[in-house]
């Protein structure tokens, strides 16, 4: 019985296989930049407030220690990249179908 990680396994795509796979990479790493910018910006929009209700409101002051913080400004910020990240990589999906799409009609024309 040979293990299957010591096969090796030569396998050639099509032209059209290459170009989809290009097009999803190129879509994942749009999606993970936008998500970048979006969580970094979500960052500073959600540190601006939070660190400011801290020295202001007697509640926060008592209530919210540094660790609070922080899980409020990385909760938001996550939130942000992955809801980016995700409306990027879906659009990007849409994109390319259609352009399949409208290759395969203009194919059968």
């Amino acid at each position: 019985m040979v293990n299957r990680s010591q096969q090796s396994l030569f396998l050639i795509g099509s032209p059209d296989e290459i170009d989809k796979i290009k097009r999803a990479e190129t879509t994942q790493q749009a999606g993970a930049i936008a998500g970048a910018k979006a969580a970094a910006v979500a960052a500073v929009a959600s540190a601006v407030p939070t660190l400011a209700a801290v020295r202001v409101f007697p509640w926060a002051k008592a209530n919210l220690n540094y660790t609070a913080q922080a899980l409020i400004i990385s909760s938001a910020s996550i939130a942000a990249f992955f809801i980016t990240a995700d409306k990027t990589i879906l659009q990007g999906a849409r994109r390319n179908t259609e352009a399949q799409l409208k290759k395969a009609q203009q194919e059968s024309k």
